[in-house]
């Protein structure tokens, strides 16, 4: 006999949020895992689990946190379209959805904690309208507070829209789409600690409103985590925290926290770093013998010291390089900076350095991606690439890290509302920032460089976009201080790295870490008038003085392209039985040719010549003859009766014996002859398409045009 199994710890949790159902099951899958919810919104499902290890990770001095967003094409009733049909690494939409996780995640754990704790978000159905990121964001909240990792959560997140004066809670897709403002917020029930916009020029105030809405909704989010916590809460396991040598500590900041202040105070990377490490070979001949664990500890010690110096110069309004809160480090830009390449820039930012190259493409080069979201191609693609020596680090090139492709992802989205719509401008567009040189703000540098590298490649951007960031100093009593423009080692050891793009109209995009509890809406809204200020500047003294507009024409290396618009129903003709058409006309050309759908023709060629050879060829195929006009044509055929005149390749008419001339003509070989050029007018096509012509009517039109000034081509 079969027992049922049973499910004594099975519940399910439902709330509302944004006027939909969002339901919580726990108890029934993944028994194994510490922690486990399914959440459901719409027809959107996320299972969650939390696996973290009894046992403290020795030899390390950080959290091994580890957030896993697992996209199955199952949830989209798609096969992979890979060659073995499994999904692989994660796209990098994904990637970018565990960054949203981990981010506003990561800064509630103790820093002191060292169990591997693994979250891992498997997206089991996806709807396109209901964010899976949500979904999982939430999930992932959930699993971590009922789980007995020790953790100052629950956080919640939140998606929303301005749209025609309303504010959306977690939109719809054609209503992200549609926008001009999006925001995805994760807040504790007190504080924001995530901010991720993109926006279509937004003003600050519709910005601000939107974080402020996102907030509120994440407050009552928050309190429903809590009841669930409250019934199924695991007590959180205690943990001997990382050791640190306080006596050690307690030595080295009474003997050299002077020492860790001056080499600190210059605005020299290199100096510094110099200083720093004369420092370190200091203390090491002073209390190395003293202390045998002194390599273990060193490290943490010197990062101890240098972020009290830090601390206590910025809020006394002091900055490790001299300047002012509110001062931008020393800038520079340069366009055309490399030869044979469609577009460049360089901006300098201090000792931050961002070389960014554009390259213009056919269509047919956009990047086709095979994912669970409804996006099936890229036109607008930015890279970012991080290189070791960019901060003088001796270190071998790895793969693309989650961080550069976060970054690329953010200069991408702040310029992706500027890029001309495809009707305007028919090319695939890629843009590469390299940093070659890093003291901080290094995706921000990379946004100016690439607005610059832009319009040096003649792409005609509706406006030109910067970048900048804003940092975050408290004081104990709840008091603040922001800064402008963050340079690496107030990045380090600052409470927030608050990043905004935009033009001078609005905003474009917002990137917002944090290493604290999280911000007040005064905060947020001092970041952002802040950094209005400071881009406006950028633009106005630095990048609009080095190129004022996009460049009138392409790079001569540029593919040239034509776009032109055909019936579909002429499609197939343009094509020919088994491509053999427009085959024929590519190897006459040289030209390449995408034909889409619609009737849109897109012709590219390294020359304007073979895209007009192209073109022509196209036209000749699908011309079709007005009643009316008048065209200039080649007598091909005589027959008794008239002269048959190719208005086009193929395309011919006749003009009758009677319309050959204005007086009476016994044959046709009176009034012409094979190979003749002559005018005619088209005075009617029949039902069967017989096209019917008159070089009589011809002449008398344009007899009457010449006499009232006119010129006839």
């Amino acid at each position: 006999m079969i027992t049922r199994k049973q499910y004594p710890n099975h519940h399910v949790y439902e709330t509302e949020i944004g006027g939909r159902a969002f339901t919580v099951e726990t108890g029934k899958v993944a028994e194994l895992a510490d922690a486990e919810c399914i959440c459901r919104y719409g027809d959107t499902v996320v299972l969650t689990t939390v696996t973290c290890n009894p046992i403290p990770k020795a030899g390390i001095d950080y959290f091994p946190l580890t957030i896993e967003f697992e996209e199955r094409m199952y949830s989209v009733g798609r096969i992979p379209g890979s060659f073995n049909r499994r999904e692989g690494k994660p796209s990098e939409r994904g990637i970018l959805n565990s960054r949203i996780i981990d981010r506003p995640m990561r800064p509630l754990f103790d820093e002191e904690l060292r169990n591997d704790t693994v979250v891992t978000c498997t997206v089991l159905a996806n709807d396109y309208d209901n964010p899976v990121e949500i979904v999982a964001s939430l999930g992932a909240s959930i699993a971590i507070a009922c789980s007995d990792v020790p953790w100052n959560g629950p956080v919640a997140t939140t998606n929303v829209a301005h749209l025609n004066g309303k504010y959306i809670i977690n939109p719809s897709s054609d209503e992200r789409d549609a926008a001009d403002c999006f925001v995805c917020i994760s807040s504790t029930f007190e504080k924001v600690v995530m901010i991720e916009t993109e926006a279509k020029e937004a003003p600050e105030n519709i910005v601000y409103e939107c974080i402020r809405v996102a907030h509120e909704a994440n407050m009552e989010i928050v309190k429903f985590i809590n009841s669930i916590v409250a019934e199924i809460g695991k007590p959180k396991f205690t943990f001997e925290k990382a050791a640190v040598n306080h006596e050690l500590l307690d030595d080295l900041m009474a003997y050299g926290l002077g020492k860790i202040e001056y080499a600190l105070d210059t605005p020299d990377k290199n100096v510094r770093e110099e200083r720093l490490t004369a420092a370190r070979l200091d203390f090491q001949e002073k209390f190395g013998e003293k202390y045998e664990d002194f390599d273990t500890h060193i490290e943490v010690c010197l990062y101890k010291m240098q972020k009290k110096v830090v601390k206590k110069w910025l809020l006394q309004g002091k900055r490790v390089d001299g300047r002012g809160m509110d001062e931008i480090r020393p800038l520079d830009a340069e366009v055309g900076v490399l030869p044979r390449v469609h577009g460049s820039g360089l901006f300098s930012r201090g000792q931050t350095q961002v070389l960014s190259i554009c390259t213009l493409n056919t269509l047919s080069a956009a990047q086709k991606i095979d994912t669970i979201y409804p996006e099936d191609t890229k036109r607008y693609i930015h890279h970012y690439n991080f290189p070791a020596y960019s901060t003088g680090e001796a270190r071998a090139a790895r793969s693309t890290s989650r961080r550069e492709i976060g970054h690329g992802a953010l200069a991408e989205r702040a310029l992706l509302p500027v890029i001309p719509p495809v009707e305007e401008f028919p090319y695939a567009i890629r843009v590469v920032s390299e940093v070659v040189s890093s003291n901080g703000s290094t995706s921000q540098g990379s946004i100016c460089g690439s607005t610059l590298a832009l319009m040096d490649a003649g792409v005609p951007i509706s406006a030109p976009v910067a970048g900048i960031s804003c940092g975050l100093i408290q004081d104990d009593d709840g008091s603040f201080t922001t800064f402008i423009d963050i340079q690496g080692v107030e990045d380090f050891h600052g409470e927030m790295d608050f990043k905004v793009a935009g033009t001078k109209k609005g905003i474009t995009a917002i990137q917002m870490d944090l290493k604290n509890d999280g911000l007040t809406m005064e905060i947020i809204k001092n970041a952002l008038d802040i950094t209005y200020d400071a881009r406006c500047q950028i633009l106005d003294q630095i990048m609009l003085p080095c190129i004022a507009e996009p460049r009138p024409e392409v790079s001569k290396y540029a593919p040239k392209m034509i776009t032109l618009h055909i019936d579909p129903d002429k499609i197939r003709e343009v094509i020919g039985k088994g491509g053999s058409v427009i085959q024929k006309i590519v190897a006459e050309s040289g030209a390449k040719i995408d034909i889409d759908d619609d009737g849109t023709i897109h012709i590219a060629s390294p020359d304007a010549e073979s895209c007009a050879i192209a073109k022509k060829c196209i036209d000749d195929i699908v011309f079709v003859p007005e009643v009316g006009q008048l065209y200039y044509g080649r007598v091909v055929r005589l027959m008794t009766f008239g002269a048959f005149v190719e208005l086009a390749p193929g395309k011919d008419g006749l003009v009758h014996i009677s319309k050959l001339a204005d007086h009476r003509i016994e044959k046709v070989e009176d009034a012409c002859k094979i190979g003749d050029m002559m005018w005619v007018k088209v005075t009617d096509i029949d039902e069967k398409g017989r096209v019917n012509l008159s070089h009589k009517d011809a002449m008398r039109e344009i007899a009457a045009k010449e006499a009232n000034g006119e010129r006839v081509k």
